[in-house]
């Protein structure tokens, strides 16, 4: 005769967390499974552009003939030997990347001694210098730039115009521009907004919004975006792309250098004389320089380029009022009224 099942006795829930115990099997897949992920969420928390660099600066210690890991006296051996030629600010990242691979390897760092951190403060009291900026693009330039790329009547010219009036006005990184989807936008009576996803200053995916309104003068974002799209039959994807020189639009985005390359190009169609000391910053650091002479508030500037420190945006204001905000202007137009 069959034995009937044994009875479950009743467990207080006041001992549940104490009597009850749940064993689950964990397998080798299962373990490979998480370590995988594990390992893509550790590489999520540093952007593309970093992990790049730090590749970079790996490789360079590399193929000077450094091994890994590494002891105090060769790294500063690897100091010393490029003293002369690299700028101390790339002798500081190379360092930190060196830091951040022993650190996430479990050895200890030999970059973060007071030795070699003292070795290479040094090194910048020697051979120091200031940081090459780009040259902020005011927007009286901006404005010729955008009829030299209007008169050009070609599919090129209307994506290069619309381009550099989104980046510009939107304050956008060249990072940034180059991601922009067509359902990013949204289209409004008073113009346009733009969202992007994710971006440097939103590593967690919050979601950045700039409003771009509409404008009755020489340049309008929102109208050279539109006109760029129609010409180009663009619906969806990537709005800026690139185009074969027999005017075929590509399917992919464009390459963040590549807006460095149209940016000088435009340029030098309009004969500006400063194309060398041109970059894609040029367009973010335009904005705020010409919105700030133009009466901004120092609030809107911040929040139209999403910079995180103030310190940023009163650098380029500063840099906008060199002239008018100017002792010795002060003192010379004294002295022409006087004389």
């Amino acid at each position: 005769m069959p034995r009937e099942p044994a009875a479950i006795e009743p467990v207080d829930a006041a001992d549940a967390g104490s009597t009850l115990m749940i064993h689950t099997a964990i397998t080798q897949q299962d373990e490979c499974a998480v370590a995988a992920r594990h390992q893509a969420f550790l590489a999520a928390a540093t952007s593309d552009n970093t992990r790049r660099t730090y590749r970079s600066s790996i490789r360079h210690y590399l193929d000077w003939g450094g091994v890994l890991p590494a002891d105090e006296p060769a790294v500063i051996r690897y100091l010393v030997y490029f003293a002369d030629a690299l700028n101390p600010r790339t002798l500081a990242l190379r360092l930190t990347a060196l830091s951040q691979w022993h650190v996430h390897q479990g050895f200890a760092d030999p970059a973060a001694t007071p030795t070699v951190r003292k070795t290479l403060a040094g090194i910048a009291r020697t051979h120091g210098r200031p940081k090459r900026k780009a040259k902020a693009l005011p927007i009286e330039d901006l404005e010729s730039i955008v009829a030299v790329l209007a008169a050009q009547g070609t599919l090129k010219g209307l994506r290069d115009n619309a381009l550099l009036q989104v980046g510009f006005f939107g304050g956008f990184r060249r990072s940034e521009l180059v991601t922009i989807e067509v359902d990013h936008i949204t289209w409004d009576p008073q113009g346009i907004t733009i969202t992007l996803p994710r971006s440097k200053t939103d590593q967690t995916g919050e979601g950045v919004t700039k409003a771009i309104p509409y404008s009755p003068g020489p340049c309008c974002p929102a109208t050279a975006l539109r006109s760029w799209l129609e010409a180009a039959g663009v619906a969806g994807g990537p709005v800026f792309r690139s185009i074969t020189k027999w005017g075929v639009v590509g399917v992919d985005g464009l390459n963040p250098a590549s807006v460095n390359t149209i940016l000088a190009g435009a340029a030098q169609l309009a004969k500006l004389d400063y194309v060398p000391d041109l970059s894609s910053h040029s367009l973010r650091r335009g904005m705020a320089t010409s919105a700030h002479r133009a009466g901004a508030d120092f609030r809107d500037i911040k929040r139209q380029g999403a910079w995180r420190h103030d310190g940023t945006v009163r650098g380029y204001i500063e840099e906008a009022g060199l002239f008018e905000e100017n002792a010795a202007s002060s003192l010379l137009r004294s002295r022409v009224k006087s004389s």
